[in-house]
């Protein structure tokens, strides 16, 4: 059910609109297109319109489009790609951050570990590595830059600033406490003076936490719970926890709202300890970026019991639906549907399959999937679609202007969920076997979401993100270790090189003239450029 809070915000939009358009006309050439940063303290204004040398933000910028105007790289030259530089981690993990361009700098992390690049020759400036911990290391997605900071999340939960021309660390705030089992992987996403943080933590039963703080001093600003804390009213939740926001959300400076998809419920597979719906999880919630207070909200999974979190990309789109223009949010999400909404109201457009799905009995009156009880796990096993792993996961869509089409690396993939009363009412609370999965990435129409075309990933679902840029392609990697660039229009391949296993979403930006595309294969970054023209 879709849920709206209105208030007045008129006065506050008309002030941040002349805000940012002052700042944009101050930044210049910038804002024109040329190359360069206003200068060396980069602020969210420049995320609305970045310039061509950065990638500023997680998403690029605030849409979470992850669509690029560069145009030098295209369909005719794509297939002379040639590596320019790599940077090995030395990590056991894989790279699965997006880097972050600012300023000739590019900033990597992984669990721990923040690197910073020059961006035009892989080599390394500074490097810092965490205290040992034992929080949970599965990964991390990446950095925010704001000023002259950086800000990087940590394992155990802290948020971390730090001067991002030479790695001094400015101060180091606690998120979430790491003992009762949050951990971070977030990339925060800045707004104004807000740095906006989400944690993780489905093993335990917490409340869904979603923090911000502020960009000079890290002191804490506001919180909003998905679900509530022990000892608050649970109006909503049904006596469930989790709903975690471990994904970096989207921003309408239009609207100043923010957007963030929340995770599934605690305990996960026992859903009969948490009857009804248990808002706020697995949902879409538009917030006020200052205070964090809840304007709207829309459930994709109502009940959830197969853990599919709603966790992934919100993306914001200006477009047409029925002939009438609309600002949009498009997701498609772990469930296996794809959800069209006003991003001003939360009015669900369209819900519909992208994927193998069978565990709802159809869509309802308020677009929301009506779960199938007979696919609740059981003792004697349920097989359900899609899996565990979802139809899609963490890695990150990209929505093309030109074609209309929203490219998402999806999965028709089944599972068998179990749960009996001695697995318990806490944390996980069942388990589940993936049986199939086959990858693909699909291209949908926004407005209908019909399937345009598929390309075979080679294998299960993927991990890696997407990129779409001006000149028509789509750079993105497969389950066979390979990184690849289609053609946008119909998912044909023009080129493709093996690299390990790509396990994050491309970026690209122009240094000095020259167009390069930044991939993770493995535990290594490669930059990858046009070849040098004949002398």
């Amino acid at each position: 059910m879709r849920q709206t809070f209105p208030r007045s915000r008129a006065t506050r939009r008309c002030a941040l609109r002349a805000f940012a358009y002052a700042a944009l006309a101050a930044l210049g050439s910038t804002a024109s297109g040329q190359t360069g940063t206003a200068d060396a303290e980069l602020d969210s204004v420049a995320l609305l319109r970045p310039a061509k040398d950065t990638w500023p933000t997680y998403h690029g910028d605030y849409s979470g489009r992850r669509h690029s105007p560069l145009t030098q790289i295209t369909q005719q030259n794509v297939h002379t790609l040639a590596l320019k530089w790599a940077f090995q981690t030395n990590q056991a993990q894989q790279v699965k951050s997006t880097p972050i361009v600012v300023d000739g700098i590019v900033y990597l992390t992984a669990p721990d570990n923040l690197w910073a690049i020059d961006a035009r020759s892989g080599r390394q400036i500074w490097r810092y590595q965490h205290p040992p911990n034992d929080a949970f290391h599965i990964g991390h997605r990446g950095v925010a830059v704001h000023g002259r900071f950086v800000y990087l999340t940590t394992p155990d939960a802290h948020l971390l600033a730090f001067d991002r021309f030479n790695g001094k660390l400015l101060w180091n705030v606690e998120v979430a406490d790491s003992a009762r089992g949050f951990w971070s992987t977030n990339a925060p996403l800045v707004i104004r003076d807000h740095v906006i943080v989400g944690v993780s933590g489905d093993f335990d039963n917490l409340p869904g936490t979603l923090r911000a703080f502020d960009a000079t001093t890290g002191a804490p600003k506001w919180t909003f719970f998905s679900t509530p804390p022990a000892g608050t009213p649970d109006e909503l939740a049904g006596g469930a926890t989790g709903g975690q926001m471990w994904m970096t959300g989207t921003y309408d400076p239009d609207l100043d709202l923010l957007y963030v998809g929340t995770g599934n419920p605690t305990p996960v597979l026992n859903g009969e300890v948490r009857p009804g719906d248990n808002k706020w999880t697995c949902s879409i919630v538009a917030l006020d970026p200052d205070t964090g207070e809840l304007e709207w909200g829309f459930q994709v999974s109502p009940h959830d019991t197969h853990d599919w979190d709603a966790a992934e990309v919100p993306v914001l789109v200006d477009a047409e639906i029925d002939g009438a223009p609309r600002k949009l949010l498009l997701q498609a999400s772990r469930n296996g549907y794809y959800v069209v909404l006003d991003r001003v109201t939360g009015e669900n457009l369209l819900t519909k399959p992208f994927a193998a799905v069978n565990w709802s009995l159809g869509v309802d009156d308020e677009g929301q999937p009506i779960p199938n009880p007979a696919k609740e796990p059981a003792r004697n096993g349920r097989l359900v679609a899609p899996d565990e792993a979802g139809a899609t996961n963490y890695r990150s869509p990209s929505f093309d202007p030109a074609t209309g089409l929203l490219i998402v690396s999806a999965a028709d993939a089944y599972g068998v969920y179990f749960f009996k009363p001695e697995h318990g009412q806490y944390g996980w609370a069942g388990a589940d076997y993936t049986v199939h999965s086959r990858g693909e990435l699909r291209a949908l129409d926004y407005a209908t979401g019909e399937v345009r075309w598929r390309h075979d990933l080679h294998g299960g679902a993927g991990a890696a993100g997407v990129l779409t840029t001006a000149s028509g392609l789509t750079f993105t990697g497969d389950s066979a270790n390979s990184a690849l660039a289609l053609r946008t229009s119909d998912g044909a391949t023009l080129w493709h090189v093996g690299l390990g296993r790509v396990g994050n979403a491309p970026v690209t930006y122009e240094l000095d003239g020259r167009q390069y595309v930044l991939i993770g294969g493995g535990s290594a970054l490669y930059a990858f450029a046009l070849p040098d023209a004949p002398r």
